[in-house]
């Protein structure tokens, strides 16, 4: 399908300038309506996910849709209490005078989403973007193209071209839509390709939020309940075939409770998915064939703990451990996200320092222990977007916490009422009284600065 992109975009800016703001009231209205679209499409959303690449339908639900649903209500029953202007107590410098905070759309809005969770993360800053009276161009990935399919006709029968549209294509595409004039750009996806966007809105000084990756660490001390950390870590590494922004990269764990650990992962590997994975309605494929072949060329099969079985017909790669990697091996080069878990053995925790510094700040950080000095001293002592204690991914599902990257990993957050923060401008406004107009600002200054000096501290 061909789209003509700068008709469209200019369709929206003149339907923004025109338009703006939308009421609260026709806001809440269009999100009703998605929400109302989208259970008519669920089924249709869960089979488009196992087309593309053999999504399990449970967590389609669980990691796709209940969190659309969950971000959609939290925006209807918010959106008129989040939307009031703020007052602010006012300056003494400006008395008298009342000063508020406007919650300001930016206006024409550019969401490029992935394809690891390519219903969710295109839906979720796209409800954020309408609610606060954005317009919206969401390019989906093409990597997955049943559901960018599915989300161009869930779009179209609930909002106009003018409020939002789903434009599909490949990179020729991306770059097209780069190279316009956005009020702000909401990109999830890799660090290369973030880098990009960056360098495409800095051109025009357009803001963004950039939600990226990393060599996300996850610490197994000594104190772990070891069967309990396996069971999470399996959960969380292996969910989506390890096609996850928040996944673990790989384990830290101490050398003590390292052979325990290893038998553990191997136990619920096969709990999970039985012993025979391939054969797993429970387990997802690689996306295609070009990064099926890259997580293989990371295996290396002399450092095979578990797993490393592959099916190139099916994109199909086991959930391998690898034991001891050095930090040379391509599997600890960058980021590995697929479901290949490298577990390294340390004794001293000097060395944790030496090998999680030797990276840039992750996207998640993950540490098990059952001593929460060291838990608390770990998780003050490096950079990271969010992070869990003795568990992993879990963070994510709570719109309470704001979910972004730091450094490297990201620029900005959303998720709840930081999406509605991270799609609007802050606008600050005076409202000087003129029933009284105090003459001390005003020349000739003659021996005011004395006072200054004097009442500087009050003012």
């Amino acid at each position: 399908m061909s789209y003509n992109v700068e008709k469209l975009h200019a369709k929206q800016v003149d339907f923004f300038l025109k338009s703006n703001p939308f009421s609260i009231k026709e806001r809440i209205q269009l999100l009703q309506k998605l929400k109302q679209e989208i259970n008519n499409q669920e089924d249709a959303i869960v089979e488009a996910l196992k087309e593309d690449f053999q999504k399990p339908a449970f967590e389609s639900m669980v990691t796709e849709i209940v969190i659309v649903y969950k971000e959609l209500d939290l925006f209807i029953k918010n959106l008129k209490s989040w939307s009031k202007p703020e007052k602010v107590s006012s300056s003494l410098l400006n008395f008298p005078s009342s000063d508020r905070i406007y919650h300001r759309p930016y206006g024409n809005v550019l969401i490029i989403a992935p394809w690891n969770y390519p219903f969710q993360l295109a839906i979720n800053p796209l409800i954020a973007a309408i609610a606060t009276g954005n317009t919206v161009t969401l390019k989906p990935s093409e990597l997955t193209p049943k559901t960018a399919a599915l989300l161009e006709k869930i779009i179209k029968n609930t909002f106009t071209e003018a409020q939002a549209v789903v434009i599909q294509g490949d990179k020729e595409v991306a770059q097209q839509l780069l190279d316009l004039k956005w009020n702000f750009i909401f990109f999830t996806g890799s660090v290369p390709v973030g880098k990009i966007v960056h360098q495409a809105a800095a051109k025009n000084l357009t803001p963004v939020t950039l939600e990226l990756g990393g060599k996300n660490p996850c610490i197994v001390e000594s104190t772990a309940k070891i069967q309990l950390t396996a069971k999470r870590i399996v959960w969380g590494k292996f969910l989506n075939a390890g096609q996850t922004c928040i996944a673990p990269d790989y384990v830290l764990v101490h050398k003590r409770v390292k052979p325990a650990l290893i038998k553990a992962l191997k136990e619920e590997i096969i709990a999970s998915y039985g012993k025979n994975t391939i054969d797993s309605p429970d387990y997802a494929r690689i996306i295609n064939s070009s990064h099926f072949e890259r997580l293989k060329d990371l295996i290396d099969k002399e450092k095979v703990a578990f797993g490393g079985q592959t099916d190139a017909e099916t994109n199909f790669i086991a959930p391998t451990l690898i034991d001891d990697p050095k930090l040379s091996d391509k599997v600890m080069e960058e980021e590995i996200f697929g479901p290949i878990l490298p577990i390294i053995s340390y004794d001293q925790e000097s060395e944790l320092s030496e090998i999680i510094r030797s990276y840039p700040a992750s996207l998640a950080f993950f540490v098990f222990t059952e001593n929460q000095a060291f838990a608390e001293k770990i998780m003050t002592q490096f950079p990271f977007g969010g992070g869990v204690i003795n568990d992993v991914v879990i963070h994510f599902a709570n719109e309470k916490l704001p979910f972004g990257g730091v450094g490297n990993s990201g620029i900005g957050a959303y998720h709840g009422k930081h999406s509605f923060h991270c799609f609007t401008h802050q606008q600050s406004v005076v409202n000087h009284k003129t029933w009284i107009d105090v003459p001390f600002r005003y020349a000739p200054y003659g021996n005011k600065l004395s006072w200054i000096k004097k009442f500087k501290n009050w003012l």
